[in-house]
């Protein structure tokens, strides 16, 4: 299996081994468009893998801060009380560069970045780009692709 996230069209494609689309779940990457580079609140190309899969077991919408849950499960008049903060919620993919000097090592660390799939309240916008660099999607949706790939699946970020 692997993952194709398509910037342009705000898409990801889960893909069998022989390339044959499996699923198709739409998306939001970065509000500031694609860019490898850390600090730049943007969604980096090019060649990945899933490094880690967090939250297996946790409820839908439980929030997460530095990858660990806080208890918390999200709710709107939680978000109201932060309506800038970048809601991780449910599940995350952690992805990992696999092209040094692109994607991987130095200021280009994908990982070191802290890029990740993850779920997102029920009322954001996807379709359209507007994240912090992550790839956000549907809290149900992602549950599905969760429990659909291993660690190490390949993923890539086409713009």
């Amino acid at each position: 299996m692997k993952i194709n996230v398509h910037i342009a069209t705000q898409q990801l494609d889960l893909l069998d081994d022989a390339n044959q689309l499996l699923r198709r779940y739409s998306v939001s990457t970065a509000a500031n468009g694609a860019g490898e580079t850390c600090g730049s609140y943007c969604t980096p190309r090019g060649r990945h893998v899933v490094r880690a899969k967090i939250g297996a077991g946790q409820p839908a919408n439980t929030v997460f801060v530095r990858r660990r849950p806080t208890g918390e499960i999200y709710t709107p008049e939680l978000g109201a009380q932060s309506p800038q903060r970048d809601w991780i919620l449910t599940r995350i993919l952690w992805l990992s560069g696999s092209e040094p000097g692109f994607n991987r090592l130095g200021e280009n660390d994908t990982m070191r970045r802290y890029i990740y799939i993850h779920g997102t309240p029920d009322s954001a916008q996807l379709g359209a780009p507007g994240s912090h660099g992550c790839i956000r999607m549907r809290n149900a949706d992602l549950v599905e692709l969760f429990d659909l790939v291993p660690a190490g699946t390949p993923v890539e970020i086409i713009a």
